[in-house]
């Protein structure tokens, strides 16, 4: 239930605007108590889920126009759990959302949003909440674009910590550029994910890990050797890993399977949440950068 905050008279102006403040925070948490139901996935439609997504995210910096096959291949391969993930309705529209995704012990936000007609009450806190509060993990995984201050300030009101910044980067291929070819590459197994994984010096994000990649429902391919490797979406052309052994770094090898890669599926490659220190690798391949994400957590 929630309550109002007594009737006090304030010792201070300061005093009075906190007061002011709860009271705001209160009346719309009450507002959207009675007007919004809150409830989990569960039974909720991947195509209601689209339209709610599009809407949400139709104005952001990056604008989401997105088919229905393309969010349940995004979700599913993060590991979306419908029983865990909640929304916000309105009578029987779903006008808020968090796409909640869980893996071992640790869950993962794949989508928080609002759609345009309904922000500013509060929904997006209180899907929140009922998150942290009924998700079976002890870590709790997001990201959020740099530029939404409003969404970033949310989430560390509700004691998300940032952990590191990743960015997104777009490359493809210059055929000025003089090319190494690389003999011997051929597609690899899927337990070469693991080799490959091997190599990295961070931790791959959330969706560019190995468990994501497994659980994938879309076509991926391996290509490397025993010297380096990469996994390919051939639908999209998103690369969640790419890495060389590391005494054989700084010979070329990366760019030319960069070059391999976008010739194998004839379409521009998307890296996507890498860390800043492979920034460097990608400028001098020519890449270009899209969007940087803030990567925050929240112990449960």
């Amino acid at each position: 239930m929630i309550r109002f905050p007594p009737v006090r008279i304030p010792s201070s102006a300061a005093d009075a605007a906190a007061l002011m403040n709860a009271r705001r925070t209160n009346f719309i948490q009450y507002t959207v108590a009675i007007l919004i139901e809150i409830r989990s996935l569960v039974g909720v439609s991947f195509e209601e889920m689209t339209e709610a997504f599009n809407d949400a995210f139709s104005d952001y910096d990056i604008p989401a126009k997105y088919s229905t096959e393309y969010l349940i291949n995004l979700v599913i391969r993060r590991g979306y759990r419908p029983d865990l993930a909640v929304g916000a309705f309105d009578e029987d529209r779903l006008v808020g959302f968090v796409f909640n995704c869980l893996e071992g012990d640790a869950a993962y936000n794949s989508g928080t949003g609002t759609v345009i007609s309904h922000r500013r009450r509060g929904i997006a806190r209180q899907l929140m909440q009922r998150s942290i509060e009924t998700i079976p993990a002890k870590r709790y995984i997001l990201e959020v674009i740099e530029t939404n201050r409003r969404a970033e300030a949310l989430y560390r009101e509700l004691g998300f910590l940032e952990t590191r910044r990743l960015q997104c980067w777009r490359w493809s291929k210059d055929e000025r550029m003089l090319e190494r070819k690389l003999t011997g590459l051929r597609s690899l197994n899927r337990d070469s994910l693991d080799v490959i994984r091997s190599w990295y010096d961070f931790p791959p994000a959330w969706q560019n890990e190995v468990a994501s990649i497994r659980r994938a429902s879309e076509p991926h391919i391996v290509i490397g050797d025993e010297n380096c490797g990469a996994v390919v979406f051939p639908s999209n052309g998103d690369v969640p890993l790419l890495a060389v052994r590391p005494s054989l770094r700084r010979r070329g090898l990366g760019r030319a399977l960069l070059q391999e890669i976008t010739t194998r599926i004839g379409k521009p490659l998307r890296i996507m949440n890498v860390e800043d220190t492979v920034a460097g690798f990608l400028e001098r391949c020519g890449a270009e950068r899209v969007v940087r994400q803030i990567e925050m957590v929240r112990n449960i």
